[in-house]
């Protein structure tokens, strides 16, 4: 019984004493490093169907098909 008895006072202890280092640790944080701004977006289509040059030269060559197969 004595065993059983030491090991319930050792975790009880050990509980303790992390909560208490736990406690003591929140008061002081790390400074974060400081973040680099992010350069601008570029402004330049995507993808070509983004672009309004390739969609105007898709409907010119649209226009310009006569329709039989390659």
């Amino acid at each position: 019984m004595a065993p059983l008895f030491l090991l319930v006072v050792a975790v009880v202890v050990v509980l303790l004493v992390m909560r208490a280092t736990a406690a003591a640790g929140r008061g002081v944080r790390p400074q974060r490093p400081a973040r680099r701004p992010r350069p601008p977006r570029a402004t330049r289509p995507v993808a070509p169907d983004d672009d309004p040059e390739f969609l105007r030269e898709l409907g010119r060559r649209a226009r310009r098909d006569d329709g039989s197969p390659a």
